[in-house]
């Protein structure tokens, strides 16, 4: 219970100076204060209270906000959305919105975003396809028994660099803003697929495709979700939904175009078309322009304070601000978090493993490419309808889903080695597409309710960091499984198990939650609460710092 009041109580002084209009920090905290309070009436007085408050404490009120608090709580709001409009209107020209448009310019952020998501998770689910051109290649298969064990690693390294990466990239996107992160990690995708057209060495492309484009989708992929909630809230799911399904106009052909291309100009000429795809990410990232864009003055991390903190204070508290563990304080989401990392132990053994699979059980089919443009375009369907459903489903019930996603995600997987035709290997493809459809599509959603909507953007970065290690682990364990055993059939067995296990720990998490939820209304002393299940995805904006976003 404790857990959960300290960290739902936290950055309380810093949004009340943000509602008074943010003292020495041009107003701009107040604009964003005053849009919000405009939303939501029932704090609509919350501006004039604080600004009296620092008058109490002799500090300067910027003069837009305090000739317009001044006549009473009732003018609050219009004091602080007039002063970030004027603040907004001085850096674009435009007056500031008062709440997330729901559409315009955001549509245009949402190709781009599912563009991203596209190109990024084409490419690495369709690494069956290169999988086996890595080893063509080569030109070893006879000569080293571990050479599938070896060759799994390139992809996996790249994949998993997506998540170990992601809460490095939750700091970069706070500090530095969505736009920049997103083109600095296409950069790095881009120049990691092109050099690794230019070698043949395994070794090698473990730092250009497994490094470098694995830490590169990741800068690139993780600021795609966070950009979302500046533009939309009511209908945040469905707008997540549309990038997942979106992106499948990429995923799906791709591993139909690489079978068919890839043969004919070979493997080096394949990475270099590859990279074209990051090349046109770098230019749609430019789209990501937040409502509210992140400051990188120094001076608004509260300079009025700077002559009473030592620099240790200062260092220690900035160092705080961007590592922020008070999300673990939640047992709801160290739950969550825990249950997510076990089940994508064998997440990626499909993707990885079957192409071959079907090559060596099935060696009279000649389309074997069908099975990873199944997954794709079942996966797409399914975001786009889990974001739809997900958006109808109240605060954590949500989770259910992704406890039925993982359930018959792993009685799926351990049904492959059960088929006695191609046609039952399709079946089972299009439903492990569908169920991870389901599975990523409302993990930001739910992350929003299980911390709030500030602390979303970190939250969702360190969970993507503890998937890393399991998600690299498995396609190399189940690759080691087939050297030993001779066939695939253990691997799938192994891949089956943890999302049974995950969705079984998933499943506590709304019964904790309601728990928690019935002890706070018996201490009705406690003024600090539980993030509820009327939290609303998007009411604030992640991705900003703290002093722009607080209440």
């Amino acid at each position: 219970m404790e857990e959960e009041e300290e960290d739902g109580g936290g950055g309380g002084e810093a949004g009340s100076e943000a509602a008074a209009g943010g003292g020495g920090r041009g107003g701009r905290p107040g604009g964003a204060a005053g849009m919000w309070d405009r939303l939501r009436g029932s704090r609509a007085a919350g501006g004039g209270r604080s600004a009296a408050a620092m008058a109490q404490r002799d500090e300067k009120v910027p003069a837009a906000a305090a000739g317009e608090s001044e006549p009473g709580a009732g003018a609050g709001a219009g004091a602080g959305a007039g002063a970030g409009a004027a603040a907004e209107q001085g850096q674009s020209g435009v007056a500031a919105p008062f709440q997330p448009p729901e559409g315009g310019f955001g549509w245009v952020v949402v190709f781009a975003a599912a563009w991203c998501n596209g190109s990024i998770f084409g490419i690495h689910n369709s690494f069956g396809i290169l999988y086996m051109m890595l080893q063509s290649d080569l030109g070893e298969e006879e000569k080293d028994p571990a050479l599938e064990f070896k060759t799994a690693w390139v992809g996996s390294l790249a994949m998993g660099m997506i998540f170990f990466c992601s809460p490095i990239v939750s700091i970069f996107t706070d500090r530095i803003g969505c736009r920049t992160t997103a083109a600095m990690g296409a950069t790095i995708a881009f120049i990691g697929l092109l050099s690794s057209s230019f070698t043949k060495s395994l070794e090698v492309r473990y730092f250009t495709y497994g490094i470098l484009f694995g830490c590169g989708s990741s800068f690139a992929f993780q600021p795609s979700l966070v950009i979302l909630g500046h533009y939309f809230k009511r209908r945040l799911g469905l707008a997540n939904g549309i990038v997942a399904g979106g992106s499948c106009l990429i995923s799906v052909p791709l591993p139909f175009f690489l079978k068919m291309v890839g043969g004919a100009i070979g493997l080096a000429h394949t990475f270099q078309v590859l990279s074209a795809l990051m090349l046109i990410q770098i230019f749609l990232s430019m789209t990501y322009r937040p409502i509210l864009t992140p400051s990188c003055d120094p001076q608004h991390d509260g300079r009025h304070k700077l002559g009473s903190r030592s620099m240790r204070q200062q260092c220690w508290a900035q160092t705080r601000k961007y590592f922020n563990l008070r999300v673990f304080r939640r047992k709801t989401y160290r739950i969550w978090a825990f249950g997510i990392a076990t089940a994508v132990l064998g997440y990626l053994v499909p993707y990885m493993n079957l192409v071959k699979y079907v090559e060596k059980r099935f060696q009279e089919t000649k389309k074997d490419w069908i099975l990873l443009v199944c997954l794709g375009a079942m996966s797409g369907l399914g975001r786009l309808v889990s974001g739809r459903i997900g958006d109808c489903i109240p605060g954590l019930k949500k989770i259910y889903l992704q406890v039925a996603s993982f359930m018959l995600l792993g009685l799926l997987c351990m049904m492959i080695p059960q088929c006695q035709g191609f046609e039952g290997v399709i079946v089972i493809c299009l439903f492990l597409g569908l169920c991870d459809g389901f599975f990523t599509t409302i993990m930001a959603p739910i992350a929003f309710e299980l911390v709030g909507p500030m602390q979303a953007s970190q939250a969702i970065g360190y969970l993507m960091g503890l998937m890393a290690v399991p998600m690299t682990a498995g396609t190399p364990i189940a690759g080691y499984l087939n050297d030993y055993f001779g066939n695939y059939d253990a691997a799938f067995y192994f891949a089956g198990v943890p999302p049974i296990i995950g969705g079984l720990v998933l499943s506590v998490v709304p019964l904790v939650h309601q728990r928690m939820l019935k002890k706070q209304r018996l201490d009705s002393g406690k003024d600090k609460m539980l993030v509820s299940e009327a939290v609303v995805n998007g009411e604030l904006l992640p991705g900003c710092p703290a002093s722009e976003a607080h209440m």
